[in-house]
């Protein structure tokens, strides 16, 4: 027979002793992927009187009811939650607007402007590409990929209960479509962007403690890039064009004039490989190379020669090591002759908006001089894998 009393008194003596925000959770993965995605969006959510002041603007409260009636119309619709919870140019502007307006409110690399600019596109690209079915920029490595209709309705209708679900620090305030964007990544294990973080830690944490007493003016170069060339064979952590830049980066490392290595490349081919090629890349530098581990760091997400540069400039600058410098790019002879080209400065303004620093001469056929900028910073959700 079971006794209920006491588990009843139990029961009650939890929820008397319970905190009051105890229905909202605090998930650590999600705060962390909010964070890498919309750095903004979170800013203004851990400031409670900024965001209310800016809620309370009568434009911001129009648009707020406005977006909460296209949701409440839907019902259970899951494919018409989806679309109420994209962003038009025209709410966009006016979101924009006002958050220029709101002082004090800013990210690292650009204005408030223009960054939430890039958040709100971010929210559109992720709810098109996990909710509604359209194909990202790369089919082939980004995505859901192929999916039965009734998983891929399984995960949507997950990613809506999820949130809806309260979240500690969650970003739903201003609008919900935030969360929902969060959510639908974690359905489809597409959290890639939170993979190695912190990114100062774990296998990066012996270069970052050398690079905090290193004296950069000793060295030619303060740092070298070697991009990476993912496999398209399953199960093939390291390429062929992998092993060979591998070689090509311990021949110039030995010759003493570059201050640290960096290692770029993420888990991109083939698609939802479980290897992280700069990490693979690493492992094998130190073993079969005996390159010291203080004098490699890895970027472990960039899965494009664009975001290869991009990401490898972030390091340099989370690092303090000089970007009023040339950096060294090493890389087999094709892949350093695209560098260097027209073609591959057209690819950065389209699809970073920007460059992520001046292409150099080549000094050989495997080295390019690179100079990076500041702007590399920007946070762009736009590649949710990858911002």
């Amino acid at each position: 027979m079971v006794r209920i009393a006491p588990i009843v008194a139990t029961a009650a003596l939890f929820l008397a002793t319970a905190p009051a925000s105890a229905g909202a959770v605090r998930d650590v993965k999600m705060e962390m992927l909010a964070e890498r995605l919309f750095p903004l969006f979170g800013a203004l959510a851990s400031q409670p009187e900024r965001q209310a002041a800016l809620i309370a603007r009568s434009e911001i409260a129009a648009l707020i009811a406005a977006r909460q009636a296209a949701r409440a119309a839907c019902g259970d619709d899951l494919s018409c939650i989806a679309r109420a919870a994209l962003w038009s140019q025209a709410d966009a502007t006016v979101l924009t607007r006002a958050l220029a307006a709101t002082p004090g409110l800013s990210t690292p690399g650009d204005d408030a402007a223009a960054q939430a600019e890039r958040e709100i596109a971010g929210i559109n690209a992720i709810v098109r590409t996990y909710a509604l079915g359209q194909l990202p920029p790369y089919p082939e490595i980004d995505g859901a990929g192929m999916l039965d209709p009734q998983e891929a309705n399984a995960r949507l209708q997950a990613a809506v209960w999820l949130a809806r679900a309260p979240r500690a620090g969650s970003l739903a305030a201003l609008d919900p479509s935030v969360e929902l964007a969060l959510a639908l990544l974690d359905a489809h294990d597409r959290t890639d962007a939170i993979g190695f973080e912190p990114i100062d830690r774990g296998p990066n944490a012996p270069a970052m403690e050398r690079a905090r007493t290193l004296d950069w003016s000793a060295y030619r170069y303060p740092a070298m890039i070697v991009t990476g060339v993912g496999p398209e064979t399953p199960d093939m952590p390291i390429s062929a064009f992998g092993k060979y830049h591998l070689r090509l980066a311990a021949e110039r490392f030995a010759r003493g004039d570059v201050g640290v290595i960096i290692l770029t490349g993420g888990r991109a081919h083939p698609r939802a490989t479980r290897f992280a090629e700069a990490k693979e890349m690493r492992d094998a530098l130190i073993e079969r190379y005996k390159v010291p581990a203080a004098a490699i760091v890895i970027e472990p997400y960039a899965r494009h020669t664009t975001t290869n540069l991009r990401n490898a400039t972030r390091l340099m600058m989370a690092m303090g090591a000089p970007i009023d410098r040339d950096a060294l790019i090493v890389c087999n002879p094709g892949q350093s002759e695209y560098i260097a080209s027209a073609r591959f400065t057209a690819r950065n303004q389209q699809e970073l908006g920007y460059q992520p620093g001046r292409i150099g001469r080549r000094l050989s056929p495997t080295e390019l001089a690179f100079r990076p900028s500041p702007q590399s910073v920007r946070i762009d959700p736009r590649d949710p894998l990858d911002p």
